[in-house]
C-alpha cells in the first residue's frame, strides 16, 4: 500500500470507515475495474435524469451530495467531488435535448455493469445494507486514484 495515503482500516474517520467496508465487497480486479468506469456513469446518469426532469432537481441533488461529502471531512474528497460536480453539470447541460435518452441509456448499461461486477464478485451491492453506500461509490473511486498518484486522503 502506498505510505502517502490515508489507510483504508484502523481509523476513526467515517470516511475511511465507509471505504473499508466498501472495499471489502469489492476486491475482485475485474469487479473494480468495472467500478471504476460504471459508477462515474452512473452518477453522470442520475444527474442528467434528474436534470431532464428539471435543472433544479439535478441541482439539489448535487448540492445535497456535496454536503454530505463535506460532513464526511476529507478536504481532498470535498474539493475534488467539487470540481468533479462542476464538469457534471456542465457535461449534462451539452447534451441539451438528448440529455434524457442518453442518460437512461447510461444508466440501464452502467448498472447491468456493476451486477455483472458483483456477480463475479460474488458479494452484493453495499448499498443493499446502506443507501448512503451509493455516495461512498464515487468516494471509492477516488480513493483508488488517489491511492495511485499517492494523494492522501
Amino acid at each position: 500500500m502506498n505510505t502517502a495515503a490515508a489507510p483504508l482500516t484502523g481509523s476513526d474517520r467515517k470516511v475511511d470507515r465507509l471505504l473499508a467496508h466498501y472495499g471489502e465487497s469489492h476486491q475482485n480486479p475485474i469487479n473494480e475495474a468495472i467500478h471504476m468506469v460504471a459508477i462515474p456513469a452512473i452518477m453522470f446518469s442520475i444527474v442528467g435524469l434528474l436534470f431532464a426532469l428539471h435543472p433544479w432537481v439535478a441541482y439539489a441533488f448535487v448540492a445535497a451530495s456535496l454536503v454530505y461529502y463535506a460532513m464526511l471531512r476529507s478536504p481532498a474528497f470535498l474539493i475534488t467531488m467539487l470540481m468533479g460536480t462542476v464538469a457534471l453539470i456542465a457535461a449534462v447541460q451539452a447534451l441539451g435535448d438528448l440529455v434524457f435518452p442518453v442518460s437512461a441509456a447510461i444508466f440501464v448499461v452502467a448498472w447491468i455493469f456493476q451486477f455483472i461486477g458483483h456477480k463475479i464478485e460474488g458479494r452484493k451491492p453495499s448499498f443493499f445494507e446502506d443507501i448512503q453506500y451509493l455516495w461512498v461509490g464515487p468516494l471509492f473511486v477516488l480513493s483508488r486514484i488517489f491511492l495511485r498518484l499517492g494523494i492522501r486522503w
